[in-house]
């Protein structure tokens, strides 16, 4: 396949997909040493505290937190069963669902996402916000929202199922 110059190669328009898995994956190794440093967690298991820490109840269905961390269920039934093995959350059956599993932070998965957060958020600050004015990371915001939205007008992809492979 060639581009508009008449190299091979993804076309132009391609530029910003690239930028944007390039950025993402420098965020997610920047923080990753400050995870384990801080709390002994991985990258995914961070997002499953941050991500029950944000809810009131402190607590989410297995299948809310797939699909908002898009992560494979066989992968993220893993990385919840490590965290319960610390005491960090648990998990039971829903009592409006039988079929879905609920899982809760623990008053020790809120001590440690506290404990954990601001080195965080530090690093965060420090790799990829220092870079940005104000105005441009409103602009990015603004953009990664408009993309964000336009994927999660599709199906979760816990209302998907697998292509047979053949």
């Amino acid at each position: 396949m060639a581009d508009s110059t008449g190299r091979g190669g993804p076309p132009a328009e391609f530029t910003p997909y690239f930028a944007l898995l390039e950025a993402s994956a420098l965020v997610q190794h920047g923080v990753e040493a400050q995870l384990r440093e801080s709390g002994d967690l991985s990258f995914v298991q961070f997002q499953i505290l941050a991500m029950l820490s944000e809810d009131a109840g402190g607590t989410q269905t297995m299948t809310a937190i797939a699909d908002r961390l898009v992560h494979s269920r066989s992968g993220l039934t893993y990385q919840v069963q490590q965290l319960e093995k610390r005491g960090l959350l648990t998990r039971g059956p829903s009592a409006e669902d039988e079929r879905s599993t609920v899982v809760a932070l623990t008053g020790s998965g809120t001590a440690l996402i506290q404990r954990v957060l601001p080195g965080h958020m530090a690093v965060v600050r420090e790799i990829l916000l220092d870079a940005l004015d104000a105005g441009d990371g409103a602009e990015l915001t603004r953009l990664l929202e408009k993309v964000r939205q336009h994927m999660r007008a599709r199906p979760p992809r816990s209302a998907t199922r697998a292509r047979p492979r053949g």
